[in-house]
């Protein structure tokens, strides 16, 4: 008799979660950090120094005073199959759950990283202020924000610009432009350029800007004929990914994708797992039924803002 054993259901699981290791943008956007403890500590953040004369020998920068903790959190997924299904499923339908289930696994970096996003300007990171905020300072970088508005009537083609929640292809091209301009112009706390030699980015846009993000970026002429700005920049890389969990449908974000410290960070301590309380098992005598169960110990945190900018759409007038 045909029976779907649970070790079968187990490699099915794991074969899945292999195909498809999650959404190109969380690791564009983040570090993955390892965890062997509790919690984590993040003290480095902050700038290397730059070159300087040698007058009077070495002069060493250690950590900065800033810095995160992150705490391991523990989450799980479980599904319940009943025997009678594991025996009549000639079909794939149980198969067919199992991968679902590897699929909302694989999301679920994203679905953190994504709260992190929403509550950015709520939400303190290593220097004390809100990840996303117009105060930011350290050292000698002066006052810098990473939480800026940009006014899509400034960008009109005969008096057409749509509107914050549905601009045109140049409001929105002007938008993600000026994002890239702030955040190659951050100094680090010693006054210094920060991102430079920063070339490719990644515009994350909520699902009802992603049609006209996506024609704004990849079109060589924009509406009147013009040379998109985009492509012409000799070295520049910009691409761009819709998310739905984005609660705010007049922000698009836009992230430095080539640093080394990135602008979010993923910790875990314990990889995915599959617990199961399957053939033989108490649980399966007295509810003649199967449990699967996935877990995991991780969590998130904000990295470097100065690699993540927040763009406001207004219109003036309106």
């Amino acid at each position: 008799m045909y029976r779907l054993s649970s070790r079968a259901i187990i490699g099915h699981f794991y074969k899945r979660l292999n195909q498809n290791s999650g959404m190109e943008w969380v690791t564009a956007i983040s570090n993955y950090f390892p965890s062997d403890q509790d919690s984590e500590e993040y003290p480095w953040l902050g700038q290397s120094p730059v070159m300087r004369e040698w007058v009077g020998g070495r002069h060493a920068k250690g950590f900065t005073s800033n810095g995160i903790s992150i705490t391991n959190k523990h989450f799980e997924a479980t599904i319940e199959i009943p025997v009678k299904h594991l025996r009549r499923d000639k079909t794939g339908q149980v198969k067919a759950r199992i991968g679902e289930l590897a699929a909302r696994t694989n999301s679920h970096w994203a679905m953190l990283l994504s709260e992190l996003i929403n509550k950015g300007e709520n939400t303190e990171c290593y220097d004390g202020n809100p990840f996303f905020s117009t105060d930011h300072k350290e050292g000698k970088s002066g006052k810098q924000s990473n939480k800026i508005t940009f006014d899509i009537t400034k960008a009109g083609i005969n008096g057409e610009v749509g509107s914050p929640t549905s601009p045109t292809e140049a409001a929105l091209r002007e938008a993600i432009l000026t994002g890239i301009n702030a955040i190659i112009g951050y100094k680090d706390d010693q006054g210094e350029p920060m991102n430079e030699n920063a070339n490719k980015f990644i515009v994350i846009v909520p699902v009802s800007l992603w049609f006209v993000a996506k024609s704004c970026l990849g079109v060589p002429l924009t509406v009147g004929g013009a040379t998109n700005p985009i492509q012409v920049l000799s070295g520049l890389d910009v691409a761009v990914t819709s998310n739905t969990r984005l609660t705010a449908k007049d922000k698009i974000f836009v992230f430095r994708a080539d640093g080394d410290v990135k602008a979010l960070i993923r910790q875990e301590e314990e990889a995915v797992q599959v617990k199961a309380k399957a053939e033989g098992s108490e649980f399966e005598f007295d509810n003649d039924a199967h449990q699967y169960g996935v877990d995991t110990w991780r969590n998130v945190g904000y990295g470097y803002w100065q690699h993540a900018v927040q763009v406001t759409l207004t219109k003036s007038g309106s």
